[in-house]
Protein backbone atom coordinates (compact mmCIF):
# COMPACT_ATOMS: atom_id res chain seq x y z
CA UNK A 1 0.00 0.00 0.00
CA UNK A 2 2.93 2.19 0.66
CA UNK A 3 4.11 1.59 -2.74
CA UNK A 4 0.88 2.53 -4.17
CA UNK A 5 0.88 6.04 -2.60
CA UNK A 6 4.24 6.68 -3.27
CA UNK A 7 3.48 6.05 -7.08
CA UNK A 8 0.57 8.50 -6.95
CA UNK A 9 -2.31 5.98 -5.93
CA UNK A 10 -5.03 7.29 -3.50
CA UNK A 11 -3.20 8.46 -1.03
CA UNK A 12 -0.55 10.63 -3.45
CA UNK A 13 -3.50 11.28 -4.67
CA UNK A 14 -5.17 12.75 -1.58
CA UNK A 15 -1.88 14.99 -1.25
CA UNK A 16 -2.08 16.31 -4.41
CA UNK A 17 -5.51 17.41 -4.73
CA UNK A 18 -4.71 19.08 -1.02
CA UNK A 19 -1.57 21.16 -2.68
CA UNK A 20 -4.52 21.82 -5.60
CA UNK A 21 -6.80 23.65 -3.49
CA UNK A 22 -4.15 25.35 -1.10
CA UNK A 23 -2.43 26.94 -4.24
CA UNK A 24 -6.25 28.05 -5.65
CA UNK A 25 -7.13 29.56 -2.60
CA UNK A 26 -3.64 31.55 -2.32
CA UNK A 27 -4.04 32.38 -5.48
CA UNK A 28 -7.52 33.53 -4.97
CA UNK A 29 -6.75 35.65 -1.73
CA UNK A 30 -3.91 37.24 -3.95
CA UNK A 31 -5.82 38.43 -6.02
CA UNK A 32 -8.71 39.99 -3.89
CA UNK A 33 -5.64 41.93 -2.41
CA UNK A 34 -4.18 42.99 -5.91
CA UNK A 35 -7.49 43.49 -8.53
CA UNK A 36 -8.63 46.15 -6.02
CA UNK A 37 -4.90 48.23 -5.58
CA UNK A 38 -4.97 47.87 -9.67
CA UNK A 39 -8.33 48.94 -10.36
CA UNK A 40 -7.78 52.08 -7.74
CA UNK A 41 -4.64 52.57 -9.48
CA UNK A 42 -6.34 52.83 -13.02
CA UNK A 43 -9.23 55.11 -11.27
CA UNK A 44 -6.46 57.78 -9.78
CA UNK A 45 -5.18 57.51 -13.37
CA UNK A 46 -8.15 58.21 -15.14
CA UNK A 47 -8.97 61.20 -11.94
CA UNK A 48 -5.46 62.68 -12.39
CA UNK A 49 -6.21 63.10 -16.22
CA UNK A 50 -8.69 66.23 -16.51
CA UNK A 51 -11.46 66.10 -19.32
CA UNK A 52 -11.03 68.38 -22.14
CA UNK A 53 -13.37 71.40 -21.32
CA UNK A 54 -15.39 72.61 -24.49
CA UNK A 55 -17.24 75.46 -23.74
CA UNK A 56 -21.66 75.71 -23.69
CA UNK A 57 -23.45 78.69 -25.14
CA UNK A 58 -22.17 80.30 -22.32
CA UNK A 59 -17.77 80.18 -22.10
CA UNK A 60 -16.52 80.23 -18.49
CA UNK A 61 -13.28 82.16 -17.83
CA UNK A 62 -10.64 81.53 -15.22
CA UNK A 63 -8.62 83.70 -13.56
CA UNK A 64 -5.56 83.81 -13.90
CA UNK A 65 -4.86 82.74 -10.74
CA UNK A 66 -7.24 79.43 -10.94
CA UNK A 67 -4.81 79.09 -14.52
CA UNK A 68 -1.59 79.24 -13.20
CA UNK A 69 -0.16 82.42 -15.00
CA UNK A 70 1.62 85.29 -14.55
CA UNK A 71 -0.50 88.50 -14.36
CA UNK A 72 2.21 90.94 -15.08
CA UNK A 73 4.04 89.06 -17.76
CA UNK A 74 0.89 88.73 -19.23
CA UNK A 75 -0.45 92.06 -19.12
CA UNK A 76 2.54 92.86 -20.31
CA UNK A 77 1.98 90.63 -23.70
CA UNK A 78 -1.43 92.28 -23.96
CA UNK A 79 -0.04 95.62 -23.73
CA UNK A 80 2.64 95.10 -26.17
CA UNK A 81 -0.03 93.47 -28.77
CA UNK A 82 -2.27 97.12 -28.26
CA UNK A 83 0.75 99.23 -29.25
CA UNK A 84 0.93 96.94 -31.92
CA UNK A 85 -2.02 97.44 -33.47
CA UNK A 86 -2.03 98.04 -37.20
CA UNK A 87 -1.12 101.39 -38.81
CA UNK A 88 -3.46 100.93 -41.73
CA UNK A 89 -6.69 103.28 -41.58
CA UNK A 90 -9.91 102.11 -39.92
CA UNK A 91 -12.04 102.93 -43.11
CA UNK A 92 -11.38 99.63 -44.91
CA UNK A 93 -12.97 101.22 -48.40
CA UNK A 94 -10.25 103.71 -48.18
CA UNK A 95 -7.59 101.15 -47.53
CA UNK A 96 -8.82 98.62 -49.94
CA UNK A 97 -8.42 100.85 -52.51
CA UNK A 98 -4.53 101.89 -51.26
CA UNK A 99 -3.71 98.40 -52.00
CA UNK A 100 -5.63 95.53 -53.27
CA UNK A 101 -8.00 97.96 -55.25
CA UNK A 102 -4.78 99.41 -56.94
CA UNK A 103 -4.23 96.04 -58.87
CA UNK A 104 -5.80 95.45 -62.60
CA UNK A 105 -9.43 94.69 -61.83
CA UNK A 106 -8.86 95.23 -58.33
CA UNK A 107 -12.20 97.23 -57.63
CA UNK A 108 -14.55 95.79 -54.97
CA UNK A 109 -17.08 93.78 -55.67
CA UNK A 110 -18.25 92.66 -51.66
CA UNK A 111 -19.30 94.47 -48.72
CA UNK A 112 -16.34 95.87 -47.30
CA UNK A 113 -16.81 97.51 -43.20
CA UNK A 114 -14.79 99.66 -41.64
CA UNK A 115 -12.75 97.77 -38.57
CA UNK A 116 -12.80 98.33 -34.86
CA UNK A 117 -10.10 98.25 -32.28
CA UNK A 118 -7.14 96.33 -31.79
CA UNK A 119 -8.74 93.08 -30.21
CA UNK A 120 -7.61 90.16 -28.66
CA UNK A 121 -8.56 87.01 -26.88
CA UNK A 122 -6.84 84.02 -25.07
CA UNK A 123 -8.16 80.63 -24.36
CA UNK A 124 -6.18 78.57 -22.24
CA UNK A 125 -6.94 74.80 -21.32
CA UNK A 126 -10.43 75.95 -22.52
CA UNK A 127 -11.18 78.53 -20.15
CA UNK A 128 -11.38 82.32 -21.26
CA UNK A 129 -8.03 83.80 -19.28
CA UNK A 130 -7.85 87.21 -20.98
CA UNK A 131 -9.98 89.67 -23.42
CA UNK A 132 -9.58 92.96 -24.38
CA UNK A 133 -10.83 95.36 -27.01
CA UNK A 134 -14.17 94.33 -28.40
CA UNK A 135 -14.25 90.66 -28.91
CA UNK A 136 -17.63 90.95 -29.69
CA UNK A 137 -17.86 92.80 -32.58
CA UNK A 138 -18.46 91.29 -35.95
CA UNK A 139 -15.88 92.37 -38.25
CA UNK A 140 -14.22 90.80 -41.42
CA UNK A 141 -11.76 88.31 -41.11
CA UNK A 142 -10.01 88.35 -44.41
CA UNK A 143 -8.76 84.44 -45.10
CA UNK A 144 -9.16 83.20 -41.79
CA UNK A 145 -12.03 82.65 -44.16
CA UNK A 146 -10.19 80.15 -45.97
CA UNK A 147 -9.72 78.07 -43.13
CA UNK A 148 -13.16 77.77 -42.66
CA UNK A 149 -13.61 77.15 -46.56
CA UNK A 150 -11.26 73.73 -46.43
CA UNK A 151 -12.75 72.71 -43.30
CA UNK A 152 -16.40 72.24 -45.60
CA UNK A 153 -14.56 70.98 -48.14
CA UNK A 154 -12.86 68.34 -45.41
CA UNK A 155 -16.67 67.28 -44.08
CA UNK A 156 -17.57 66.55 -47.75
CA UNK A 157 -14.43 64.10 -47.86
CA UNK A 158 -15.74 62.61 -44.46
CA UNK A 159 -18.82 61.99 -45.65
CA UNK A 160 -17.45 60.00 -48.91
CA UNK A 161 -18.57 63.01 -51.12
CA UNK A 162 -15.21 63.47 -52.42
CA UNK A 163 -13.63 60.11 -53.37
CA UNK A 164 -10.44 60.90 -52.56
CA UNK A 165 -8.44 64.15 -52.39
CA UNK A 166 -6.11 63.79 -55.36
CA UNK A 167 -9.10 62.76 -57.63
CA UNK A 168 -9.50 65.49 -60.79
CA UNK A 169 -11.89 67.92 -59.30
CA UNK A 170 -13.50 68.23 -63.22
CA UNK A 171 -15.59 65.48 -63.38
CA UNK A 172 -17.03 66.84 -60.06
CA UNK A 173 -18.14 70.04 -60.71
CA UNK A 174 -20.97 70.46 -63.77
CA UNK A 175 -21.32 73.79 -66.04
CA UNK A 176 -22.65 76.22 -63.68
CA UNK A 177 -25.42 78.59 -65.08
CA UNK A 178 -25.20 82.10 -63.74
CA UNK A 179 -28.26 83.77 -62.59
CA UNK A 180 -28.59 87.00 -64.52
CA UNK A 181 -32.60 87.58 -64.68
CA UNK A 182 -31.51 91.58 -66.14
CA UNK A 183 -29.84 91.11 -69.18
CA UNK A 184 -28.70 94.09 -70.84
CA UNK A 185 -28.91 94.19 -74.93
CA UNK A 186 -29.89 91.87 -77.31
CA UNK A 187 -29.20 88.14 -77.45
CA UNK A 188 -26.31 88.55 -80.96
CA UNK A 189 -24.60 90.71 -78.58
CA UNK A 190 -23.97 87.49 -76.66
CA UNK A 191 -24.40 84.99 -79.39
CA UNK A 192 -20.31 84.14 -78.96
CA UNK A 193 -20.68 83.87 -75.08
CA UNK A 194 -21.81 80.81 -72.90
CA UNK A 195 -24.84 80.52 -70.69
CA UNK A 196 -22.46 78.61 -68.14
CA UNK A 197 -19.31 78.95 -65.91
CA UNK A 198 -16.60 75.76 -66.78
CA UNK A 199 -14.33 75.90 -64.61
CA UNK A 200 -12.05 73.11 -65.95
CA UNK A 201 -12.74 73.37 -69.43
CA UNK A 202 -8.81 74.00 -70.50
CA UNK A 203 -6.74 71.38 -70.67
CA UNK A 204 -4.15 72.46 -67.85
CA UNK A 205 -7.76 72.69 -65.60
CA UNK A 206 -8.67 69.36 -66.19
CA UNK A 207 -5.76 68.25 -64.47
CA UNK A 208 -5.78 69.87 -61.18
CA UNK A 209 -6.90 68.03 -57.99
CA UNK A 210 -8.84 68.93 -54.97
CA UNK A 211 -5.38 68.69 -53.10
CA UNK A 212 -3.89 71.53 -55.51
CA UNK A 213 -6.60 73.66 -54.98
CA UNK A 214 -6.57 73.75 -51.57
CA UNK A 215 -2.80 73.86 -51.47
CA UNK A 216 -2.92 76.65 -53.80
CA UNK A 217 -0.44 74.86 -55.77
CA UNK A 218 -3.44 74.67 -59.20
CA UNK A 219 -1.89 77.45 -61.30
CA UNK A 220 -5.54 77.59 -62.68
CA UNK A 221 -6.17 80.04 -65.95
CA UNK A 222 -9.01 81.66 -66.48
CA UNK A 223 -11.10 84.41 -64.80
CA UNK A 224 -13.87 84.19 -62.47
CA UNK A 225 -16.50 86.49 -60.89
CA UNK A 226 -14.69 89.45 -63.37
CA UNK A 227 -11.28 88.57 -61.77
CA UNK A 228 -8.35 86.99 -64.25
CA UNK A 229 -6.50 84.48 -62.55
CA UNK A 230 -3.15 86.93 -63.17
CA UNK A 231 -4.49 89.93 -61.48
CA UNK A 232 -4.39 89.06 -58.48
CA UNK A 233 -0.99 90.41 -56.89
CA UNK A 234 -0.07 90.30 -60.30
CA UNK A 235 3.65 89.82 -61.51
CA UNK A 236 5.36 93.35 -61.89
CA UNK A 237 5.94 92.62 -65.78
CA UNK A 238 2.66 92.95 -67.48
CA UNK A 239 4.18 90.87 -70.77
CA UNK A 240 3.64 87.99 -68.26
CA UNK A 241 0.36 88.38 -67.04
CA UNK A 242 -1.82 86.69 -70.60
CA UNK A 243 1.07 85.60 -72.47
CA UNK A 244 2.67 83.10 -69.90
CA UNK A 245 3.93 79.06 -69.27
CA UNK A 246 1.65 77.48 -67.12
CA UNK A 247 3.19 75.11 -64.45
CA UNK A 248 2.22 71.33 -63.83
CA UNK A 249 -0.53 71.78 -61.28
CA UNK A 250 1.72 70.67 -57.86
CA UNK A 251 4.84 72.21 -58.59
CA UNK A 252 4.21 75.67 -57.63
CA UNK A 253 2.68 77.70 -55.08
CA UNK A 254 0.87 81.54 -55.57
CA UNK A 255 -1.58 82.77 -52.88
CA UNK A 256 -4.63 83.58 -55.06
CA UNK A 257 -8.13 84.34 -54.38
CA UNK A 258 -9.58 83.88 -58.05
CA UNK A 259 -8.22 79.97 -57.90
CA UNK A 260 -9.60 80.24 -53.84
CA UNK A 261 -12.54 81.10 -54.86
CA UNK A 262 -12.87 78.59 -57.76
CA UNK A 263 -12.48 76.19 -54.81
CA UNK A 264 -15.63 77.31 -53.07
CA UNK A 265 -17.52 77.57 -56.21
CA UNK A 266 -16.33 73.98 -56.62
CA UNK A 267 -17.57 72.58 -53.46
CA UNK A 268 -20.43 74.54 -53.80
CA UNK A 269 -21.74 72.14 -56.54
CA UNK A 270 -20.55 68.96 -54.73
CA UNK A 271 -22.77 70.21 -51.89
CA UNK A 272 -25.90 71.63 -53.60
CA UNK A 273 -26.65 73.78 -51.28
CA UNK A 274 -25.15 77.32 -49.92
CA UNK A 275 -22.05 77.12 -48.32
CA UNK A 276 -22.71 79.44 -45.54
CA UNK A 277 -25.61 77.02 -44.56
CA UNK A 278 -23.25 74.00 -44.68
CA UNK A 279 -20.79 75.35 -42.48
CA UNK A 280 -23.34 76.51 -40.18
CA UNK A 281 -25.06 73.02 -39.95
CA UNK A 282 -21.67 71.47 -40.01
CA UNK A 283 -19.35 73.41 -37.80
CA UNK A 284 -20.53 76.40 -36.55
CA UNK A 285 -23.51 75.35 -34.50
CA UNK A 286 -21.87 72.22 -33.14
CA UNK A 287 -19.27 74.24 -31.69
CA UNK A 288 -21.68 76.98 -30.12
CA UNK A 289 -21.13 79.59 -32.48
CA UNK A 290 -23.16 82.47 -31.85
CA UNK A 291 -25.73 83.63 -34.57
CA UNK A 292 -24.00 87.19 -35.59
CA UNK A 293 -21.23 85.46 -38.43
CA UNK A 294 -22.17 85.87 -41.95
CA UNK A 295 -19.88 84.55 -45.13
CA UNK A 296 -20.74 86.57 -47.69
CA UNK A 297 -20.03 86.67 -51.47
CA UNK A 298 -19.68 89.28 -54.26
CA UNK A 299 -22.46 91.34 -56.21
CA UNK A 300 -21.85 88.96 -59.30
CA UNK A 301 -21.47 85.81 -58.04
CA UNK A 302 -24.95 84.57 -58.14
CA UNK A 303 -25.68 80.92 -59.36
CA UNK A 304 -28.73 79.04 -60.34
CA UNK A 305 -28.59 75.59 -58.41
CA UNK A 306 -31.91 73.50 -58.35
CA UNK A 307 -34.00 76.26 -59.84
CA UNK A 308 -33.14 78.69 -57.27
CA UNK A 309 -30.87 81.83 -57.08
CA UNK A 310 -27.51 80.74 -54.64
CA UNK A 311 -24.61 83.39 -53.79
CA UNK A 312 -21.38 81.80 -54.15
CA UNK A 313 -19.30 83.19 -51.18
CA UNK A 314 -15.44 84.11 -51.11
CA UNK A 315 -12.37 82.53 -49.48
CA UNK A 316 -11.37 86.33 -48.40
CA UNK A 317 -12.15 89.50 -48.54
CA UNK A 318 -9.01 90.68 -51.78
CA UNK A 319 -12.17 92.52 -53.08
CA UNK A 320 -14.44 92.74 -50.84
CA UNK A 321 -17.35 90.08 -48.96
CA UNK A 322 -15.74 86.80 -47.05
CA UNK A 323 -15.86 85.78 -43.44
CA UNK A 324 -17.58 88.61 -40.94
CA UNK A 325 -17.60 86.80 -37.52
CA UNK A 326 -16.41 88.00 -33.54
CA UNK A 327 -13.75 87.00 -31.70
CA UNK A 328 -15.51 84.28 -29.61
CA UNK A 329 -16.45 82.36 -32.54
CA UNK A 330 -12.89 83.02 -33.84
CA UNK A 331 -12.07 81.11 -30.93
CA UNK A 332 -13.99 78.32 -31.07
CA UNK A 333 -12.69 77.28 -33.93
CA UNK A 334 -9.79 77.36 -33.27
CA UNK A 335 -10.13 75.51 -30.27
CA UNK A 336 -11.85 72.73 -32.53
CA UNK A 337 -8.39 73.18 -34.25
CA UNK A 338 -6.34 72.75 -31.42
CA UNK A 339 -9.01 69.61 -30.36
CA UNK A 340 -7.90 68.16 -33.82
CA UNK A 341 -11.41 68.48 -34.72
CA UNK A 342 -13.06 66.83 -32.33
CA UNK A 343 -15.58 69.04 -30.02
CA UNK A 344 -17.38 67.23 -27.32
CA UNK A 345 -18.07 63.76 -28.77
CA UNK A 346 -18.31 64.47 -32.13
CA UNK A 347 -16.03 64.31 -34.54
CA UNK A 348 -16.49 66.97 -36.59
CA UNK A 349 -13.30 66.94 -39.09
CA UNK A 350 -11.74 63.67 -39.62
CA UNK A 351 -7.77 62.82 -38.00
CA UNK A 352 -6.79 62.33 -41.31
CA UNK A 353 -7.72 65.67 -42.51
CA UNK A 354 -6.54 67.64 -39.97
CA UNK A 355 -3.19 65.37 -40.49
CA UNK A 356 -3.42 66.39 -43.91
CA UNK A 357 -4.32 70.49 -43.09
CA UNK A 358 -1.13 70.46 -40.84
CA UNK A 359 0.98 68.48 -43.38
CA UNK A 360 3.07 71.25 -45.17
CA UNK A 361 2.81 71.54 -49.18
CA UNK A 362 6.40 70.82 -50.71
CA UNK A 363 7.07 73.85 -52.74
CA UNK A 364 5.32 75.88 -49.80
CA UNK A 365 6.50 74.32 -46.55
CA UNK A 366 5.15 76.89 -44.18
CA UNK A 367 1.46 76.57 -46.11
CA UNK A 368 -0.54 73.41 -45.73
CA UNK A 369 -4.46 73.59 -46.60
CA UNK A 370 -5.93 77.04 -46.85
CA UNK A 371 -6.06 78.58 -44.45
CA UNK A 372 -3.90 76.65 -41.73
CA UNK A 373 0.03 77.84 -41.62
CA UNK A 374 2.45 75.53 -40.17
CA UNK A 375 5.19 76.58 -38.03
CA UNK A 376 7.08 72.86 -38.47
CA UNK A 377 10.14 74.99 -39.47
CA UNK A 378 10.15 77.77 -36.78
CA UNK A 379 10.19 80.25 -39.89
CA UNK A 380 6.72 81.54 -39.29
CA UNK A 381 6.88 82.16 -35.26
CA UNK A 382 10.46 81.42 -34.00
CA UNK A 383 8.94 81.67 -30.29
CA UNK A 384 6.53 79.00 -30.53
CA UNK A 385 7.07 75.56 -30.62
CA UNK A 386 7.61 73.47 -34.00
CA UNK A 387 3.78 71.93 -32.89
CA UNK A 388 2.14 75.67 -33.29
CA UNK A 389 -0.16 76.70 -36.17
CA UNK A 390 -2.54 79.53 -37.01
CA UNK A 391 -5.04 80.72 -39.52
CA UNK A 392 -4.52 83.72 -40.59
CA UNK A 393 -5.83 86.73 -42.58
CA UNK A 394 -5.16 90.34 -43.73
CA UNK A 395 -5.74 93.25 -41.32
CA UNK A 396 -3.42 90.92 -39.41
CA UNK A 397 -6.45 88.95 -38.21
CA UNK A 398 -4.83 85.26 -36.57
CA UNK A 399 -6.10 82.92 -34.78
CA UNK A 400 -2.49 81.03 -33.28
CA UNK A 401 -2.95 77.51 -32.30
CA UNK A 402 -0.69 75.71 -29.66
CA UNK A 403 -1.65 72.20 -28.69
CA UNK A 404 1.49 71.84 -27.08
CA UNK A 405 0.57 74.43 -24.50
CA UNK A 406 -3.45 74.05 -24.93
CA UNK A 407 -3.29 77.57 -25.93
CA UNK A 408 -5.58 79.18 -28.18
CA UNK A 409 -5.06 83.12 -29.01
CA UNK A 410 -6.85 85.02 -31.84
CA UNK A 411 -5.47 88.51 -32.77
CA UNK A 412 -7.49 91.46 -34.72
CA UNK A 413 -5.58 94.81 -36.41
CA UNK A 414 -2.11 93.59 -35.36
CA UNK A 415 0.57 94.70 -37.15
CA UNK A 416 1.70 90.91 -38.56
CA UNK A 417 5.33 91.15 -37.68
CA UNK A 418 4.31 91.88 -34.04
CA UNK A 419 2.32 88.61 -33.85
CA UNK A 420 6.03 86.81 -32.50
CA UNK A 421 6.90 89.40 -29.97
CA UNK A 422 3.15 88.72 -28.12
CA UNK A 423 3.86 84.67 -28.44
CA UNK A 424 7.20 85.32 -27.18
CA UNK A 425 5.62 87.36 -23.89
CA UNK A 426 2.84 85.12 -23.87
CA UNK A 427 5.05 81.57 -23.46
CA UNK A 428 7.43 84.14 -20.98
CA UNK A 429 3.81 84.10 -18.55
CA UNK A 430 2.82 80.57 -18.63
CA UNK A 431 6.29 79.87 -17.48
CA UNK A 432 7.66 78.28 -20.88
CA UNK A 433 10.86 80.10 -21.08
Amino acid sequence: MDDIGALGGPKGGNNMIKRFFSRAVLMIGVCLCVVPLILASVCAAVQATPAVYYPDAEWQHKTLAEAGINPQLLQEAIDFAIASETKNPRDLKMNHYSTFGREPFGYAIGPIHDRGDMTGLIVYKGYIVAEWGEPQRVDMTHSVAKSMLSSVVGVAYDRGMIKSIYDRVEPYVPPIQLYNPLVIGNKADNFATSDFINLFDTPHNKTITWDNLLRQTSDWEGTLWGKPDWADRPDKDPKTWVARTHNEPGTSYKYNDTRVNVLALSIQNVWRKPLPLVLKENIMDPIGASNTWRWYGYENSWIVMDGVPVQAVSGGGHWGGGMYINAYDMARFGYLTLNHGKWKDRQLLSDQWIDWALTPTPVQPTYGFCNFFNNKDKKLYPSAPASAFAHIGNGTNVIYVDPENDLVVVLRWIDGDKIDGVIKRLQSALGRQ
